[in-house]
């Protein structure tokens, strides 16, 4: 199968474009890789945050996850613990028909989602797919893949970041001034 983009070129282009435009266009060498640093939860629990951070710790990637995608993240990163991963049926299929994940790219935000581009090899009809970042954070760090963003998506990030955790403490505060007792 002919390989549909080169890894190791870092003058290779990637452009992929969504019918609203909302994907990010880059270059392989705009992209900084990043990797799990660790897990910032939020008032409620109800959207944690997976910190990935660059090599260097100068860029900070927060990716809202749902809990249980943070709780097997946090499992399977554990020092302490047996790992224990739900994503076994998952490596074994995908090693089964020959295909692999390459690389995993943050590429869209909408609303208060996050989304990446999977690159793969052997599938014979795909060569990426767009998913929600919080349905493959957990997967693609099990299976080692590298993650990569740009420092504009990286800032987006933030903004959004900001966002969920601002909706959160009016959501707590708004049910903490709620009326309690009976109503007259």
């Amino acid at each position: 199968m002919k390989q549909l983009f080169d890894l190791s070129q870092n003058s290779s282009q990637i452009v992929f474009q969504s019918q609203d435009q909302e994907e990010e266009v880059f270059h392989q060498k705009d992209l900084i890789q990043l990797f799990p640093y660790g897990l910032n939860l939020t008032a409620d629990l109800s959207r944690p945050f997976l910190l990935m951070k660059d090599q260097s710790h100068e860029y900070t990637l927060p990716v809202a996850v749902n809990p249980l995608e943070a709780g097997i993240a946090l499992n399977q990163n554990s020092l302490s613990l047996t790992p224990s991963t739900p994503h076994r049926f998952t490596v074994h299929l995908l090693d089964s028909l020959g295909i692999k994940i390459q690389q995993c790219v943050f590429v869209e935000i909408k609303g208060v989602h996050q989304y990446v581009r999977l690159y793969m090899s052997g599938h014979p009809g795909l060569s990426s797919l767009k998913v929600q970042a919080d349905e493959a954070m957990s997967l693609c760090l099990f299976l080692e893949v590298p993650i990569f963003a740009t420092r504009s998506f990286i800032a987006k990030s933030r903004v959004l970041s900001a966002q969920i955790e601002s909706q959160l403490k009016n959501q707590i505060v708004d049910s903490q001034g709620a009326v309690k007792g009976p109503i007259h």
